[in-house]
């Protein structure tokens, strides 16, 4: 499995086991996001701390997770962004549309400050 899954009372951590988040890992982790948001997961954080490069896979995969827990009244929290996975966020513009936690502590203290993080 390309991601780690870290299940906590309020909340569920993934964590990617891969170098790069793209088109032959990214269907994985959208088939996990759903799967956990149908066992009643709205409260998650993804820790691409591993992960150096993301493409336009891994960055759809993102916004998936960014709108089941949306939809489920829950957050969303992106953290451990490499330089070059958070200029692609930047240029996309997603940085002004995704909370994101320079680390997984940060991460947890926004959801647990705030439901409507």
């Amino acid at each position: 499995m390309n991601f780690e899954k870290e299940t906590h009372d309020n909340y569920t951590i993934i964590r990617t086991k891969v170098d790069k988040l793209d088109t032959a890992n990214a269907p994985e982790l959208k088939s996990e996001l759903v799967y956990l948001n149908k066992q009643g997961v709205n409260n998650l954080i993804i820790d691409l701390s591993e992960s150096r490069y993301c493409d336009s896979s891994g960055l759809s995969a993102i916004l998936v997770a960014n709108r089941l827990c949306k939809g489920a009244d829950g957050a969303f929290v992106l953290t451990g962004l490499q330089d070059p996975v958070m200029k692609l966020i930047t240029i996309s513009q997603l940085h002004t549309v995704l909370n994101i936690a320079s680390n997984a502590e940060e991460a947890v203290g926004m959801l647990n400050g705030s439901t409507d993080v």
